[in-house]
């Protein structure tokens, strides 16, 4: 009888100290984390500097969500770095690594997917945006974020890797719909318009970059090493969480007045009118 571990997963084969080992000697890699752990710490810290002073509820509801976003994010870099969300998986047979056992950062995924729901429920709120539209950015982005990790961690076949590629870049393109064709008329209609479009073109722009590197990485061609599409990541990560945070946070403090005065959930900015 061959022994457990010729038939495991090559994921949970190795064990914590020697993923942390192998983290460690690569210095590329190593640093893509332990820089995005040192700049989610200071964030945590300006954000909640920064909203001291907001009272509104619903200013104060785009300030919790930002928030959240270093928050959930310096959890999971430090998962990473530990070895606890992040392993090796061979490589299945069509893949340009086929055979091999790549390291697999794969509590990324688990990041994004808590994460980025909060920057799409901080700018919905922004742009006050009704609830249904709001529910569609929030669970079509999950979707993405759920299909992006099965292509990351399916090794039976490399044509079903592309294809929950594929599925998650669907989801995508309803994201952006959102963001690009039905938001940007309520931000209009809530006074938000020149922060929510300089806010939109950033996460969109960069969002894009994801799934490009996924391509190109060591999960989809293979074109790019492990440390330098986690650099690429890790970059991502600090401009569109950190750098969006910060900017979305500055305006709302100082613009409290205008955020309080939309009606949230209505797409539409205003009071609502009382009887005579």
């Amino acid at each position: 009888m061959p022994p457990i571990a010729t038939v495991a997963t090559p994921l949970f084969q190795a064990s914590q100290s020697e993923v942390v080992r192998t983290v460690r000697d690569d210095t590329l890699l190593s640093s893509s984390l332990w820089v995005n752990i040192a700049l989610a710490g200071v964030a945590i810290l300006l954000f909640v500097y920064m909203g001291r002073s907001i009272e509104s509820s619903r200013a104060k509801l785009i300030w919790v969500a930002t928030l959240l976003v270093p928050l959930v994010s310096i959890s999971s870099y430090v998962g990473l770095a530990s070895g606890l969300t992040i392993g090796f998986l061979e490589m299945p047979a069509g893949h340009a690594l086929a055979g091999q056992e790549v390291l697999s950062p794969w509590g990324r995924y688990l990041t994004w997917t808590l994460s980025t729901p909060m920057i799409l429920l901080a700018l919905g709120l922004l742009a006050d945006t009704d609830t249904a539209s709001l529910f569609t950015a929030i669970t079509m982005d999950i979707g993405m974020c759920v299909t992006g990790l099965a292509a990351a961690l399916t090794t039976s076949s490399y044509a079903l890797r592309w294809g929950f590629y594929l599925i998650s870049c669907a989801f995508f393109v309803a994201v952006l719909y959102v963001l690009l064709v039905q938001w940007p008329s309520d931000a209009a209609a809530a006074g938000t318009s020149d922060i929510f479009e300089t806010l939109k073109l950033l996460t969109v722009v960069l969002w894009l970059g994801y799934p490009i590197l996924w391509a190109l990485g060591s999960e989809g061609l293979a074109l790019l090493s492990v440390g330098v599409t986690s650099w690429g990541y890790s970059g991502l990560d600090i401009v569109a969480k950190y750098v969006f945070a910060f900017l979305l946070l500055r305006w709302v403090a100082a613009n409290e007045d205008t955020v309080a005065g939309a009606t949230t959930g209505t797409g539409q900015s205003g009071v609502t009118p009382t009887d005579d």
